[in-house]
């Protein structure tokens, strides 16, 4: 399992227990490793996207939870993984050409939309 991957599955985690506090923890969080992430990922921008910093991801993950749980967070975090992986989605690549921290994070974040999407229509039509 890659390190991206690992660090998505401990936000998940991480914001599966705050959803027992309520949807706005998880948006307050979403929001502040956001912004952690970006700050932090700028001091590695020489590097590219350095596959050890995961901060990026578990903001996307974050982002891709928001008002979610149990089956339908997990659909989420598939469709976010795929979708940052592989940048295919519309808007994942063009995040990922911002400047510095921006770009490493700004990907992830768009596919961490994606996967909020797919979440939130897996909750509404199946269950």
């Amino acid at each position: 399992m890659g390190s991206g991957t690992v660090g998505a599955a401990l936000a998940l985690i991480m914001s599966l227990g705050l959803g027992a506090i309520g949807w706005w923890a998880q948006a307050v969080a979403a929001l502040v490793v956001g912004a952690l992430a970006v700050w932090f990922s700028s001091h590695f921008t020489d590097e590219g996207d350095p596959g050890w910093v995961v901060i990026d991801e578990a903001a996307g993950m974050f982002v891709a939870t928001i008002g979610l749980a149990g089956w339908p967070a997990l659909v989420s975090f598939f469709v976010f993984r795929l979708t940052d992986i592989f940048k295919s989605t519309p808007g994942v690549g063009a995040a990922e050409r911002l400047p510095g921290g921006w770009g490493i994070t700004a990907d992830d974040i768009v596919a961490g939309f994606y996967g909020l999407a797919a979440g939130w229509a897996f909750q509404a039509i199946v269950l």
